[in-house]
């Protein structure tokens, strides 16, 4: 006769001994829990500032080289065009006073086109969520995408003036306000790339800011020509083009002469910046045409 098979019993696992489980620190409680940030988040800005950067340096050759041949390719032209027609301007040769507001040109259009560029490509495609979402106050998400298009605009500028260096020798007679109405020059671009971005529900709306606001203020801002030749009337309406000021500025830097007033022209694009950066928080903090 066989014995029953022994009926198998199942234990709770309630029941069983556990093993005693480690305290958590104080510290380790903090890190699991959400993050707080004193004053600024300079990680997430950081983060931001430098997806802005390596967005444009990845594609080098068509942000950077390409601005650089262009711009030689516009001193080729109006030298060969022009160079013997024109003697002097200024005291100086007509491509020495031709090269800052060449680099200038180049300079400012580029850092508009990588901000304006960034915002609406990530409307467009759905990823602006990338932006708004993260810890981010509307301050930082504004410094650190019009602290992009300002590096884009600046490495533009140096590569595009290592480029005229071998065909037109360049001399700085004051290189601090150089570098000042290069930043403040491309700073305003950048937050007018800002605005045009937010403002743009396609890629229509972007090309008309381009070709009806943009190019045309660059073209007649004296970049090409001085404004001393022009009829007062147009002379005026030149002097009302916040480009010149920048070009002007950026010119008598470089060959120690100016068509206007270079403190002027400091104190317009100060406050313009001012007012743009005031006016581009708003946008972010609002959520304007950037949240649907």
């Amino acid at each position: 006769m066989q014995n029953p098979s022994p009926i198998a019993t199942t234990v709770p696992t309630s029941t069983l001994p556990q093993p005693p489980r480690p305290a958590l620190s104080a510290a380790s409680a903090t890190s699991l829990g959400p993050r707080h940030y004193v004053a600024v988040n300079w990680i997430g800005l950081w983060t931001l500032y430098a997806k802005e950067v390596r967005r444009f340096l990845t594609v080098g050759t068509q942000t950077v080289l390409a601005p650089m041949v262009t711009t030689l390719l516009f001193l080729a032209i109006f030298v060969l065009a022009l160079g013997h027609r024109v003697d002097q301007v200024g005291g100086q040769s007509y491509m020495q006073f031709l090269v800052p507001g060449l680099i200038m040109m180049a300079m400012t259009q580029n850092a508009f086109a990588n901000t304006s560029s960034s915002l609406l490509i990530a409307k467009v495609q759905g990823n602006i969520v990338d932006l708004l979402m993260p810890p981010l106050s509307p301050v930082e998400q504004t410094i650190g995408v019009a602290g992009g298009g300002l590096t884009r605009g600046l490495v533009v500028g140096v590569a595009t003036a290592l480029g005229m260096w071998a065909f037109a020798p360049l001399q700085i007679a004051h290189p601090l306000l150089a570098v000042f109405f290069a930043v403040m020059a491309c700073l305003l671009l950048s937050l007018v790339g800002m605005l045009a971005g937010i403002w743009a529900v396609k890629f229509d709306h972007m090309a008309a800011v381009t070709n009806f606001i943009i190019t045309p203020l660059s073209f007649l801002s004296g970049t090409f020509y001085s404004t001393e030749r022009l009829a007062p009337i147009w002379k005026t309406v030149a002097h009302l083009n916040p480009f010149f000021y920048m070009i002007d500025g950026f010119r008598y830097a470089f060959i120690d002469h100016a068509d206007g007033s270079v403190v002027t022209g400091a104190i317009l694009l100060g406050t313009c910046n001012l007012c743009l950066l005031l006016l581009v928080h708003r946008c972010f903090a609002s959520g304007y045409k950037l949240k649907a």
